[in-house]
């Protein structure tokens, strides 16, 4: 038995959910979301919370039973709180900057690196060493997070780059003379 899957996902005041079929509707007041599941599982909507039970024994089930229910409550934490992701940048003469729907990145490349933001993601630089990432897709928040920490991942040996906040690089010691 899962013990995530068992829960059910209560709707908070001023949200929806719809089913029709596989699919799950989320609205409320940060914006629409939808999933849609296997046919492993079955989702009613009762009692204003969301339930998710799975058809038959099978493993397959099984795995699905669990992993819907946390789309699920993704697509209701997303509509209601949203997601946020914070990136720090270390190093000397790095920074980042807001250009209309871009972000500026100077990384001690020989140019500076131009990201294009996404639809649904919103980018701010509230310092030119922290980037904030926000929006209501959970998995678009962390890829657009991980594309551009990418550009240059903390390095062992001085701590240069950009971590997500609050992130532990492993420091090295240097070569000895």
């Amino acid at each position: 038995m899962s013990r995530i899957g068992k829960k059910p996902v209560d709707l908070p005041g001023g949200v929806s959910a719809s089913v029709s079929g596989q699919t799950v509707e989320v609205k409320g007041p940060k914006g629409t979301r939808s999933f849609t599941a296997t046919d492993d599982v079955t989702i009613t909507v009762e009692d204003n919370a969301v339930t998710i039970t799975p058809r038959g024994r099978s493993k397959r089930a099984r795995q699905q039973w669990g992993m819907s229910r946390t789309q699920v409550a993704n697509l209701v934490t997303g509509v209601t709180e949203g997601f946020k992701k914070e990136l720090e940048i270390q190093g000397v003469g790095y920074r980042a900057q807001m250009q209309g729907n871009s972000l500026k990145l100077a990384l001690g490349l020989s140019h500076d690196v131009i990201f294009d933001v996404p639809q649904g993601v919103t980018v701010t630089a509230p310092k030119p060493t922290e980037v904030i990432i926000e929006g209501i897709d959970e998995q678009l928040v962390g890829q657009v997070a991980a594309n551009i920490r990418e550009w240059r991942k903390p390095e062992p040996y001085k701590g240069k780059g950009i971590r997500y906040k609050g992130e532990f690089v492993f420091r090295k010691e240097g070569k000895k003379k």
